[in-house]
C-alpha cells in the first residue's frame, strides 16, 4: 500500500511539473486540496477567459418576478436558467441607500465609496477598475449601455471623479481608457468643441477608433476599436422607439471582442448595462419597467447563447441597487393592475436599501454564491480572472 501511495504521489508531482503556467492557474482556480485532485485538475478544470458582466440598473428581485409573471411561468425568462445565484448588499460607505456612482464603483473596483463619487475612495484616491486591469493585461474590453456613455455605472469602469456629474471629463477619460468597443448614447459630450477647437471624436479617430452613429454601421465591422454614439444623450426607452438595439449591440460587441481576443491570444471583458430600468422605476412606470426588463432579458439570452457556444466564458447578471420599492401583492382592488395582468405597488420613487440578486451562468458559475458585499463580487471576479 505504501508503494502504491508513493507511486501515485510521484505521478501527481510529475504532472504538476509538466504543467504550463496556464495549467498552474487552473490548478489554483480548481481549489482542490488533495494533490491527486490537483493533478487531475490540470487537465480537466476550465479556466475563465471571458467575462460578460451585465448590470440591470435599479433591477430588484421583484422586477425579475414581475417579468416572469407577465411572461407566464410556462415560459421561463433567461434569469431562470442561472446555474448559481447570490445576493449582494448595495449600501455605500456613507449611506444605507446607494446611488449608481458608489454602487458602480463597488461593482467595478472592489471598493465601496461615498455616494456621487466615481472610481475614487472617500478620500478622493483613485482606484483601478477591473476593466482597467483587463486593458493593462491585453484583454479585449467593451461597454454596451442604453444611457449615455459617461453615465455613472459605465463610468465607474474607466473614470475617476469625485463628482459623477462632471460629464465632459468623464467622457475624456473614456477616450483615454483603452476600451476597445463602446456602444451607447452621449454623443453631445464627444462632439462638443473644446478650447483647442477639436472634439473628443477627433481624438478617438486619431487613436484609431472607428466612430459610428448607427448600430447598422457596425454590420461590416468584425474587429478593432469602435465607438458607437447613437443618441445625443440617453437612448430612447424600450417602449418608445429603441427597438432591438440592446440585444443586437450585445451580439455585435461579443463578435468584435471575441475576434480581437483570439487575435491577441487573450480573453475579453464585456460590461453591459440595462440602464433605463432605473429611469422607469423612478417614475413607477410599470409599462416601462416591463418593456425594459423584456429588452434586458433578450440581451441576457444573447449572452447565454454565446456562453453555450464558448466554454471558458462566465456570465454574471446583477444590479447596482433596487429602484422603486416594487412589490407584487395579492389580488386586491386597492392595488393597480397593469396591462400585463400583474398586480403591483411601489414604496418609493427613489433607490432602496434592499439586497439585489446575482445570477451566474457558464464556466466558474459555481465559484460565487451566498450573501456578500457588492465590492466582494468585484473582488471575486478579479480573482477568477486573475486580474492584478
Amino acid at each position: 500500500m505504501d508503494d502504491w501511495k508513493r507511486c501515485l504521489g510521484v505521478f501527481a508531482a510529475a504532472v504538476l511539473l509538466l504543467a504550463t503556467p496556464a495549467d498552474a492557474r487552473r490548478v489554483k482556480r480548481g481549489g482542490a486540496k488533495n494533490p491527486v485532485r490537483q493533478a487531475a485538475c490540470v487537465a480537466e478544470c476550465d479556466t475563465v477567459r471571458n467575462l460578460i458582466y451585465m448590470i440591470g440598473d435599479g433591477m430588484g428581485l421583484a422586477h425579475v418576478t414581475m417579468l416572469q409573471i407577465a411572461e407566464g411561468y410556462d415560459n421561463p425568462v433567461s434569469f431562470m436558467r442561472a446555474e448559481n445565484v447570490a445576493l449582494i448588499k448595495s449600501y455605500s460607505r456613507n449611506n444605507r441607500v446607494t446611488d449608481s456612482a458608489a454602487a458602480g464603483t463597488a461593482l467595478a473596483t472592489g471598493h465601496k465609496t461615498n455616494n456621487s463619487m466615481l472610481g475614487v475612495l472617500p478620500d478622493s484616491t483613485a482606484v483601478e477598475s477591473m476593466m482597467a486591469k483587463a486593458v493593462r493585461r491585453g484583454m479585449a474590453t467593451g461597454l454596451v449601455v442604453t444611457c449615455y456613455l459617461p453615465h455613472a455605472t459605465p463610468g465607474a469602469f474607466y473614470a475617476h471623479q469625485v463628482y459623477r456629474r462632471t460629464l465632459e471629463p468623464i467622457a475624456e477619460q473614456l477616450v483615454e481608457s483603452g476600451v476597445d468597443v463602446a456602444f451607447g448614447g452621449g454623443k453631445r459630450y464627444f462632439t462638443a468643441r473644446r478650447a483647442d477647437g477639436t472634439t473628443l471624436v477627433d481624438r478617438l479617430r486619431t487613436k484609431g477608433y472607428r466612430v459610428i452613429d448607427t448600430l447598422a454601421a457596425a454590420d461590416t465591422i468584425t474587429s478593432g476599436k469602435v465607438i458607437g454614439l447613437f443618441a445625443s444623450k440617453h437612448m430612447p426607452y424600450a417602449h418608445k422607439g429603441r427597438g432591438d438595439y440592446l440585444p443586437r449591440a450585445v451580439g455585435k460587441a461579443l463578435e468584435i471582442l471575441s475576434n480581437d481576443a483570439a487575435e491577441r491570444d487573450e480573453g475579453f471583458m464585456l460590461v453591459v448595462e440595462g440602464s433605463m430600468i432605473d429611469y422607469v422605476s423612478h417614475r413607477n412606470d410599470s409599462e416601462g419597467i416591463l418593456a425594459e426588463m423584456r429588452d434586458f432579458d433578450r440581451a441576457v439570452r444573447v449572452a447565454m447563447e454565446y456562453v453555450d457556444a464558448h466554454p471558458g466564458t462566465l456570465l454574471v447578471v446583477t444590479a447596482d441597487h433596487e429602484t422603486g420599492g416594487l412589490t407584487l401583492p395579492s389580488g386586491n382592488a386597492d392595488f393597480t393592475k397593469s396591462e400585463s395582468g400583474v398586480l403591483y405597488k411601489y414604496g418609493s420613487k427613489s433607490h432602496t436599501a434592499v439586497m439585489v440578486p446575482v445570477y451566474l451562468y457558464g464556466t466558474g458559475a459555481e465559484r460565487i454564491n451566498g450573501v456578500m458585499e457588492n465590492s466582494d463580487l468585484a473582488n471575486r471576479l478579479m480573482e477568477i480572472l486573475e486580474l492584478e
